[in-house]
């Protein structure tokens, strides 16, 4: 089947405000598609599955809430980060819900959760969100799961170098939350950066939503060049918080989240000291490119109470709801047969976003760009992350042969190392 190209359609901005308050869960015909939209609206990451949602509605609102003419039924479903809050969401959205298709899980272990339930509901597509987990599709993938972002590793594509050659870190220490997804960054970061002849001396692992960092800042030794972290949400504030009030002042290297607009975006006494932070992922809040610009535009009028900018997690919900819509719209919203048209259509469609091609390989996984940064800060003050390189379509092996990564194993606190 040949799919066209989709361009992001514009819109004029007076309706698209509209159009989204118009989302909710009562809305819809009785022929019309039941979508599920699962998210962080509890815990640590409530913010950002706030974003998310922003991002979903976005997508729905460019085309009037409809598909093939058919009006969508959005239904939304709350997490905290855990894998239980997830499979319970998700199980109310499709089995008592009747959802036919689900956008969703944020976190890394949701999204392996929620992969391993798709496969006992065939009957239902499943789209990531943006859990950024490696083995959600890398080993034992779901048929009918399809990931539209990319993942924690590939977010990372380019930073271990920049970091290696660029900013002269030659021996760093990490320290990330103590769950798959962190896995994945660490090992991202660390596959480019041991490769130059970096060293990361030690690691420290916390549970999400850990409050106190006191310890661990005590622990960072002085013979470092600078922290690696991969914290999210108010993970992230914390920390940042009680290393700068301790006195620390050994530069940080950030995961995809550590400096994203979630954290950013928030109060506190921080600018000085992130400005200059690298970072990589799958957005840049500062790229001139059109199709960027004018999502960013869009989303600074329709939610001029949300973030400064559109977050990696309102951009990642975005692009796997367009994706689903798209597809809908390729096979007239025939759903029959298992949803085998829709599916064969998402596999083969080339889906261009506000950030660029995305097409999926053979396990359903994104291959995209990935945007180096550095956190620079504007003349109003905010903080956003600019430009260094843009690294064109990262598959998920990282330019790896594919056998030669899956025999690195899966990813842990201890896997990889370099000492």
């Amino acid at each position: 089947m040949s799919i066209e190209k989709r361009t992001v359609p514009g819109v004029k901005r007076s309706l698209l405000a509209a159009a989204v308050l118009a989302v909710s869960a009562s809305a819809g015909a009785a022929d019309g598609v039941k979508m599920g939209a699962l998210a962080t609206l509890e815990g640590a990451f409530t913010v950002l599955g706030e974003d998310g949602m922003r991002g979903v509605k976005m997508a729905l609102a460019e085309r009037d809430n409809k598909a093939c003419g058919q009006e969508i039924e959005l239904i939304t479903g709350s997490s905290d980060a855990s894998p239980d809050s997830a499979i319970r969401a998700a199980r109310k959205l499709v089995e008592q819900d009747k959802v036919e298709i689900l956008i969703g899980p944020l976190s890394g272990s949701e999204g392996l959760a929620v992969k391993d339930y798709a496969k006992t509901q065939p009957q239902v597509t499943f789209l990531n969100g943006t859990s950024a987990a490696q083995d959600t599709t890398l080993r034992d993938p779901a048929d009918n799961f399809f990931r539209w972002t990319t993942d924690g590793a590939q977010w990372q594509a380019g930073l271990g170098t920049y970091a290696y050659d660029e900013k002269g870190y030659k021996t760093v220490v990490a320290i990330a939350e103590d769950y798959s997804f962190p896995y994945t960054q660490v090992m991202g970061f660390m596959l480019e950066f041991c490769e130059k002849g970096g060293k990361v001396t030690d690691k420290f692992w916390v549970p999400i939503g850990n409050k106190d960092y006191s310890t661990i800042v005590a622990s960072i030794p002085d013979d470092i060049d600078a922290i690696y972290v991969a914290l999210g949400g108010a993970d992230a504030v914390n920390f940042l918080t009680q290393y700068e009030q301790a006195g620390g002042d050994k530069p940080l290297i950030g995961g995809s989240i550590t400096v994203d607009q979630t954290v950013m975006g928030s109060k506190g006494r921080r600018k000085s000291y992130v400005v200059g932070t690298p970072s990589a992922g799958p957005i840049a809040d500062s790229w001139d490119d059109p199709k960027w610009q004018a999502f960013v535009t869009t989303y600074q009028e329709t939610y001029p109470d949300g973030l400064p900018s559109p977050s990696l997690f309102a951009h990642g919900y975005y692009v796997n709801t367009l994706a689903a819509l798209t597809a809908l719209e390729a096979v007239d919203c025939d759903l029959s047969d298992d949803q085998a048209k829709f599916r064969a259509a998402m596999s083969s469609l080339e889906l261009e976003t506000p950030t660029g091609m995305v097409t999926l390989d053979a396990n359903r996984q994104a291959v995209a760009d990935i945007f180096l940064t550095e956190v620079a800060e504007a003349d109003d003050g905010t903080l956003y992350n600019k430009v260094v390189k843009v690294i064109p379509q990262v598959p998920q092996t990282m330019g790896m042969d594919p056998e030669a990564f899956l025999a690195l194993g899966p990813v842990g606190r201890d896997n990889p190392e370099c000492k």
